[in-house]
C-alpha cells in the first residue's frame, strides 16, 4: 500500500554519535503541509519531530512516544504498534517520552480516548516503512532481489539462507530513499499486538523513580504555592504577608494575575485564562513545606466581585430551564410535538447530577524557567501545545521560544486539559527571575479548579398503541457551551419522532471536561429511562434495545455515529456472560448499553442489599473497541472506568454554598473505597476492525446498570446523584 503520510514528514539520518539510524516522523493530523525541513540533516535530533525511532548498531530499538501519558497506557501501546510492523523482539524495545515540538507540529493531546484510534494507521505505516528500509539495505548488501528477502524478530533473511541483523544494516539503511509503498501485516500474523504487555514504566513507578511532574527538580530551583480566592465570585482586596515572610525558608511573597487580565481585556479569553485573571498571592520558598506553611500564614481579605452561587440555586434554575422553552435544538427528526399530542400515554422523568472535582492522584504542578533566551516548561499537561501557546501569549514571547517537556501524569480525567496552573508558574518565574516549581495541595485542587458541570435532563417518551412513537431529550447544564449533548448517539435513528434540545445556565464556577465528557451522566439518565420505559411497555429490557437497533438497520438514512450491529453484539455478549436473569435469590441485576468515544459497551451490575444499603457485588462488561492492542492495559482501563463510574454514581457528593465548595479533601468527599469495589468481569469482542477508544467508554454505562439493579432490589427509581444519599440511607465514609 502507499504511505498515507507525506514523504516530507518522514526523515532519517545516520549521523548519530553512537552510530545507527534515527528515523523522525510526525503523526496523522499532527503533520502540517508547510513544515520546513532542517537544512543540515546531520544535525537532526529528537526535538525536530514529534515521534521517532532509533535503531542502534546492536539492533536495539528506542521508540519515542509522542502522546502525553496520563495512565491510559499509550506510552506502552503506541510503541507496540510500531514494533509489530517493524518486526522486532519486544524485549529489544525501549520507550522514551518525546517532548513537544511546538514550532512545526500539533496534535500531541491526551483526551477523548482518541490516541490509539487516530494513530493506528500512521504508526503501522511508520514501523513497516522502517522495516522495508532495512530489508532494502540488506538486499543491496547481498546483491539479491529485494522481493526474495523478509524480516522477522529483527533478523533479515534471503532465499539463500543468509541472515543479517537489523544492527548490521542500520547505517546503510539510513542512506536509502524512503520507500513509497510498504506492506502491512495481516492481523492474524500479529505477534506483539494482542499480547498483554506490562507498563513500560512499571519498574520505575513501583521503585519510586522520578517520572511524574511532582518529582521534577533542577539545580537552583525554588518552590511556589498560590493562594487563590476561597469562593467563586470573590477577588483579592488586600493581604498581610508579614508573618509568612518571618518563617524560616520563605523567600518572598508576590502577587500574580495582571498579565492574564490583560489577555482577557485584549479579547483572548479561554478557560485557562479565566482561571488565571484574579489577583493571587504567591509564596516563594526553599521547600514544599516552606511554601505550604507560608501560604497558611497569609492574612488575606477577599471582596465579592460577582454572585456567590449555591448548588441549590443552580438546581432550581436548571429545573426551570428543562421545563421551559428557551432551548437550542440540536436534532429534530419527524414531528415530536404531533407524536406527543396523539400519544395514549407520556412517560416523563427528570435526572439531576452534581458538580464534581477531578481529584487526580497527583495535584496540579508545573516547573518553569523563564529567561531572556527561552521559556522552559516541564510537567504534566494533557495539552502541551495549548500550554505553550497560552504561556507565549501571557508573556508576550514568540512561540518558538517556548519549550515544553512532558512528564508522566498522576491522573488527568480532563483537569489537565486546562493550563491555568502552567500560566501561573510561568508568570511566577518571570516575576522572580528564577526556575520555580509551583505545586498545589489536595485542598487547592478540590476548591479552586475546574469541575464537571451540574446538569439536569428531562426525558419524555410518547406511547401510542403500546409502541414508542416519540422521544424528546432536553438538557440544562451549567455553562453547557463547554458540555452539550451528543445528538447522534443511541437512540438517534431508532425512533421516527426524535428531538434533542439543550440550554445553558451561566455561572462563574469554572467547569469543563470530566472523564467521558458529555456522556458520563447522560448515559445514566438515558439508560435508566429505557429500563423504566421497557417496564411501562411491558417488554423485555434486552428485547427493547434489540428491536430499536433493528429499526436503525431498516432506516435508510439514520444519521448516527454508532453501529447498531456492534451495539447488538455487546448486548448479546453481556447477556450471555452475566447469566442475565439466572442469578441466585437476593441478587438483583441491572442492564445498560451505550456507545461513546467510538466504542460500544454493554454492562450488567449485580447488586445485593446489606443492612438496607445496596452493595455492588459484580459488574460484567462487554466491549467492542476493535483490535485490542494491549489486552493487559485494556483490561486495566476497562476495570478502572467501571470502578470510577460506580464510585462517583454511588458516593460522590459535592456542591457549592455561596461560591464555596462543600468538600476540600477525601475525609469529606468519598471516592470508592477498596472494600466497596466489586468484581469486574471484562470481555472483548474479537475483531479485525481498527482500534477505538478505551480510556473512558466503560464509565458512562455503569451508573444506569447499578441504578436499574437497585430498582429491582428496592422498587425505587433513582434519578439524582449520588445514589446512596438520595436513597435516604445513612452511610459514612470509611477507610
Amino acid at each position: 500500500m502507499k504511505n498515507s503520510f507525506n514523504r516530507r514528514s518522514f526523515l532519517k539520518t545516520s549521523a548519530l554519535a553512537s552510530g545507527g539510524m534515527l528515523i523522525g516522523f510526525n503523526l496523522f493530523n499532527a503533520c502540517k503541509s508547510d513544515v520546513k525541513l532542517p537544512v543540515d540533516l546531520s544535525q537532526l535530533n529528537y526535538k525536530d519531530f514529534n515521534a521517532y525511532i532509533k535503531i542502534s548498531p546492536e539492533g536495539k530499538v528506542t521508540i519515542y512516544s509522542v502522546n502525553p501519558e496520563i495512565g491510559q497506557g499509550v506510552k506502552t501501546s503506541m510503541p507496540m504498534i510500531i514494533a509489530e510492523e517493524l518486526d522486532v523482539d519486544w524485549d529489544d524495545v525501549y520507550v522514551v517520552q518525546a517532548p513537544l515540538d511546538i514550532e512545526n507540529y500539533s496534535g500531541q493531546v491526551a483526551g477523548g480516548s482518541q490516541s490509539i484510534r487516530r494513530s493506528w494507521q500512521p504508526l503501522r505505516e511508520t514501523g513497516a516503512t522502517a522495516k522495508q528500509m532495512l530489508i532494502n539495505a540488506a538486499a543491496a548488501q547481498w546483491d539479491v532481489d529485494v522481493n526474495t528477502c523478509s524480516a522477522k524478530m529483527g533478523i533479515i533473511s534471503n532465499a539463500n539462507g543468509e541472515t543479517l541483523g537489523y544492527g548490521d544494516v542500520v547505517e546503510a539503511a539510513a542512506l536509502l530513499d524512503v520507500p513509497e509503498e510498504v506492506s502491512l501485516k495481516d492481523p492474524k500474523d500479529f505477534t506483539i499486538i494482542g499480547q498483554g504487555k506490562g507498563n513500560v514504566d512499571i519498574d520505575k513507578i513501583t521503585t519510586g523513580k522520578p517520572l511524574f511532574g511532582l518529582d521534577y527538580k533542577e539545580e537552583g530551583m525554588v518552590y511556589a504555592s498560590v493562594l487563590r480566592p476561597p469562593a467563586f465570585g470573590q477577588v483579592l482586596e488586600s493581604f498581610d504577608a508579614s508573618e509568612a515572610k518571618d518563617l524560616l525558608g520563605v523567600i518572598d511573597v508576590i502577587t500574580i494575575g495582571k498579565k492574564a487580565r490583560a489577555l482577557l481585556k485584549a479579547g483572548k479569553p479561554n478557560w485557562s485564562v479565566k482561571l488565571s485573571t484574579t489577583d493571587k498571592v504567591v509564596v516563594i520558598g526553599k521547600t514544599t513545606w516552606d511554601v505550604i506553611k507560608g501560604k497558611k500564614a497569609i492574612k488575606a481579605k477577599w471582596k465579592t466581585d460577582s454572585a456567590l452561587e449555591s448548588s441549590e440555586e443552580h438546581n432550581e434554575k436548571l429545573l426551570s430551564l428543562v421545563n421551559g422553552k428557551k432551548f437550542r435544538t440540536r436534532r429534530k427528526d419527524g414531528n415530536v410535538n404531533k407524536a406527543f399530542a396523539n400519544a395514549d400515554k407520556v412517560l416523563e422523568r427528570v435526572y439531576e447530577s452534581t458538580f464534581l472535582p477531578h481529584n487526580t492522584m497527583e495535584p496540579m504542578n508545573f516547573f518553569a524557567n523563564v529567561t531572556p533566551e527561552k521559556v522552559h516548561l516541564v510537567g504534566p499537561t494533557q495539552t502541551p501545545e495549548a500550554a505553550a501557546n497560552a504561556v507565549a501569549s501571557l508573556l508576550g514571547r514568540p512561540i518558538e521560544e517556548v519549550h515544553v517537556d512532558l512528564t508522566r501524569m498522576g491522573g488527568g480525567f480532563g483537569r489537565r486539559l486546562y493550563n491555568d496552573y502552567v500560566m501561573e508558574v510561568a508568570e511566577i518565574s518571570e516575576a522572580i527571575k528564577k526556575p520555580v516549581k509551583m505545586l498545589s495541595t489536595r485542598e487547592d485542587d478540590m476548591t479552586t479548579g475546574v469541575y464537571r458541570p451540574a446538569s439536569t435532563y428531562k426525558i419524555s417518551a410518547a406511547i401510542k398503541d403500546g409502541k414508542l412513537t416519540g422521544y424528546h431529550l432536553k438538557e440544562a447544564c451549567v455553562n453547557s457551551n463547554m458540555y452539550g449533548l451528543i445528538p447522534n448517539f443511541f437512540p438517534a435513528g431508532a425512533i421516527e419522532n426524535y428531538q434533542v434540545d439543550s440550554a445553558r445556565l451561566k455561572s462563574n464556577i469554572t467547569v469543563g471536561a470530566w472523564r467521558a465528557p458529555y456522556t458520563n451522566f447522560l448515559a445514566s439518565a438515558e439508560q435508566s429511562f429505557f429500563d423504566e420505559l421497557a417496564e411501562e411497555l411491558q417488554v423485555d429490557r434486552v428485547q427493547l434495545h434489540m428491536d430499536l437497533l433493528e429499526n436503525v438497520k431498516r432506516n435508510p438514512n439514520p444519521k448516527i455515529d454508532y453501529s447498531p450491529e456492534r451495539l447488538q453484539g455487546v448486548l448479546k455478549m453481556v447477556v450471555e456472560k452475566s447469566d442475565w436473569g439466572n442469578v441466585a435469590d437476593g441478587v438483583y441485576q441491572g442492564l445498560s448499553v451505550y456507545y461513546c468515544h467510538n466504542t460500544h459497551v454493554a454492562e450488567v451490575a449485580d447488586v445485593t442489599m446489606e443492612n438496607g444499603v445496596p452493595v455492588v457485588k459484580k459488574v460484567t462488561c462487554a466491549i467492542d473497541c476493535g483490535i485490542v492492542v494491549n489486552p493487559l492495559g485494556a483490561m486495566n482501563q476497562a476495570k478502572g472506568g467501571v470502578l470510577d463510574g460506580i464510585g462517583h454514581a454511588m458516593y460522590a457528593d459535592f456542591s457549592f454554598k455561596d461560591g464555596v465548595p462543600s468538600a476540600n479533601n477525601f475525609n469529606s468527599y468519598q471516592l470508592i473505597r477498596m472494600g466497596q469495589t466489586p468484581k469486574v468481569d471484562v470481555h472483548f469482542i474479537e475483531s479485525n476492525i481498527a482500534p477505538t477508544g478505551l480510556g473512558e467508554p466503560t464509565l458512562p454505562p455503569v451508573g444506569a446498570a447499578v441504578a436499574n439493579a437497585i430498582y429491582k432490589a428496592t422498587g425505587k427509581r433513582l434519578t439524582k446523584l449520588p445514589y446512596i444519599k438520595n436513597m435516604n440511607s445513612k452511610t459514612e465514609i470509611v477507610g
